[in-house]
């Protein structure tokens, strides 16, 4: 890859003053001169011999100041930066011959260009490039099945970038179920996004452990109870069979009495003995167990063991069961002095054990600010000692007595805590648990502490009282996050929330995905002083394909996204928004399905497109397998 500092060498040298590098965002972008140079989406009349002196000067402007990037130079990322230079000499600059190049003037009305080509180097000259783009976006609009079916019949032809297509066609929608099948033996990343069943069950049954594993280790996995089963049972791996177990298990998938025996047998016993939803009935044998590891898991279950095997692990051999045993017996019986002062590292004790009064009351008056810390989050700490740390000269102490479930909301409000409103919020455990407690929510609805309130709103189910009042909660995040995890979100809050959010990593679709988003009447919005609400405007289904066009027009980049992946978008304004400034518009408008064959099937040979351009759901199924055979041959080439 070619460096900044390289290129700010080459320039000089072809005597061009470099100015300054002009980041993308409002101009024409380098990315369509490249691909146009390369006689994709290209008016007619582009290619010449040469560059003489006088297509330099129309380039220039009085300054003799113009745009250029140069072939392999990746400023930003790829070749996608313009630098501005000044040309002092009356001549051609000395950019011609490799690596080749494209300019463009600084009124974005001349480009110029050099690129290596099969028959030798590829010259591009256009003037009245906007005026010139738009007659050949209207000629290639005007494609004929005919001439369709003669694009398909020709691809892939002379495969260009196959490891691209390789990496892409799984993301295509129109890719039948066999066909992805197939492409297991090929890549696997697509299975990351997946979820057909067909796919999965192939997946989960593939030979290859990376294909096993990629369904599983995903973000949000879209396996079936039963595909998680299958996988874990058919993990050769002792190790991986019990992550994978535990990871179904995380999922809410329950394991069959037969899996777990099977788990415990095998060499990695010590992991399988974590999992959760363990029987009961094997607790005793892992309490006797060789493995001291083993032993030190099952006091976990401390209270679902018999006296004899508690006493048993009291009395362990092993220093660490016998301290793992110690901390679960004081979670109901308090903790003395004489066997806090025995242990070696008293941290979980502070946080988990039930202390003896005289020994609590003197922590928690004397004890640092560490050990203040650690009691303020013990659940089993008594209310008067609550009440002293509430107190506390430490904001951190005070801010997670704050939070204890054990306070009223009077005795909280009381509390001075701090609470960064701008902080990444997580939902409090202990609310979690109460989600499906209808009056619990609405005692916790009005809480005076915002992460309260903002745990509540991530219920999936609400009653009407509480969504009304956490529907207009002062706290915006509250509202998002109503607006995000909760199915019985009002309409107009929605919309609300829409006016300044589109959506997270963790729920992309939300809230203009949300069931009770309003739907009609959003016509109104295609005036809108703001571009989020002009977005929204095509989703009412009285838009018509004029709306689409005006809009694919619209001033900001993200409403013209919008209309780029509309499917009435006309075919001539999907090849002029391959030239928009903004890179997610133009990888947008690559996958919309309007897009002409012969553009699509040149944007399937550009490197900088071949990736998008595969998951095209118009390129038709037969050409998808050819597609994927060129793609397979070059993977099977590189391994």
């Amino acid at each position: 890859m070619q460096h900044r500092e390289e290129l700010h060498e080459l320039l000089p040298c072809a005597g061009l003053t470099v100015i300054e590098d002009m980041p993308p965002g409002s101009l024409f972008p380098p990315e369509a001169g490249w691909r146009i140079a390369r006689g994709i989406a290209a008016p007619d009349g582009a290619i010449r011999e040469a560059l003489d002196a006088a297509w330099w000067r129309r380039l220039a402007d009085a300054d003799g100041e113009f745009l250029v990037a140069v072939l392999g130079h990746r400023i930003g990322g790829n070749d996608s930066w313009w630098t501005r230079v000044r040309y002092a000499g009356g001549g051609v600059p000395g950019l011609t011959g490799d690596p080749g190049f494209v300019a463009l003037s600084l009124d974005g009305q001349v480009l110029l260009a050099e690129v290596p080509g099969a028959d030798g180097p590829r010259v591009t000259a256009l003037a009245r490039l906007p005026e010139r783009l738009e007659e050949a976006a209207a000629a290639a609009g005007r494609e004929t099945e005919t001439e369709r079916a003669e694009v398909w019949a020709a691809v892939p032809g002379q495969p260009a970038w196959p490891l691209h297509w390789a990496e892409g066609i799984g993301s295509n929608p129109a890719a039948p179920d066999e066909l992805l099948i197939r492409l297991l033996d090929v890549a696997e990343g697509f299975l990351h996004d997946c979820d057909r069943p067909a796919v999965l069950d192939a997946a989960v049954a593939h030979p290859d452990p990376q294909v096993r594993s990629q369904p599983a280790d995903t973000f949000r996995p879209k396996l079936t109870s039963d595909q998680w089963l299958r996988m874990v049972r058919a993990e050769p791996s002792p190790s991986w069979r019990v992550l994978w177990a535990e990871r179904a298990c995380a999922w809410g998938v329950e394991l069959p009495e037969d899996l777990y025996d099977d788990l415990l047998a095998g060499p990695s016993r010590a992991q399988a003995a974590e999992l959760p939803g363990l029987p009961a009935h094997h607790l005793p044998s892992l309490t006797a167990d060789a493995d001291p590891g083993v032993r030190a898991t099952a006091c976990a279950r401390w209270e679902d063991l018999a006296a004899p095997l508690r006493a048993r692990l009291l009395a362990d051999t092993d220093d660490a069961v016998r301290a793992a045993a110690l901390l679960a017996h004081h979670t109901s019986v308090p903790m003395p002095r004489d066997v806090f002062a025995a242990l070696p590292t008293p941290g979980r004790a502070l946080e988990q054990c039930r202390l003896a009064p005289g020994l609590e009351a003197e922590l928690v008056r004397d004890g640092d600010g560490e050990v203040r810390r650690a009691l303020a989050a013990n659940p089993r700490l008594s209310a008067h000692s609550v009440a002293v740390l509430a107190q506390d000269p430490y904001d951190d102490i005070r801010s997670a007595v704050a939070l204890r479930p054990d306070l009223n909301e009077e005795q909280r409000a009381a509390v001075r805590y701090d609470f960064d409103p701008t902080s990444m919020s997580r939902t409090l455990p202990w609310v979690e648990g109460l989600h499906g407690d209808a009056d619990a929510m609405r005692r916790l609805a009005v809480s005076s502490h915002p992460l309260i309130r903002r745990s509540v709103a991530r219920a999936r189910h609400l009653p009407p009282d509480v969504v009304e009042r956490l529907a207009r909660d002062e706290d915006r995040t509250v509202r998002l996050f109503l607006a995000e995890s909760c199915d019985d979100a009002p309409a107009e809050m929605l919309l609300e929330v829409w006016s300044w959010w589109d959506g997270s990593f963790t729920h992309p679709d939300r809230p203009r995905g949300h069931p009770n988003f309003p739907r009609t009447g959003l016509l109104r919005y295609a005036g809108d002083p703001g571009g989020r609400m002009r977005r929204l405007a095509l989703d009412d289904p009285e838009s018509t394909p004029a709306d689409v066009a005006r809009l694919a027009r619209d001033p900001e980049a993200e409403v013209r996204r919008r209309a780029a992946e509309d499917t009435r978008l006309s075919p001539a304004d999907a090849v002029r928004l391959l030239n928009d400034p903004a890179d997610y518009v133009r990888g947008t408008a690559i996958r919309n399905p309007q897009l002409p064959a012969r553009v699509l099937a040149g944007l399937l040979h550009d490197r900088d497109t071949a990736c998008a351009a595969v998951t095209n759901p118009a390129i038709p199924v037969p050409v998808l397998h050819r597609i994927l055979a060129a793609a397979a041959a070059a993977v099977a080439a590189r391994r």
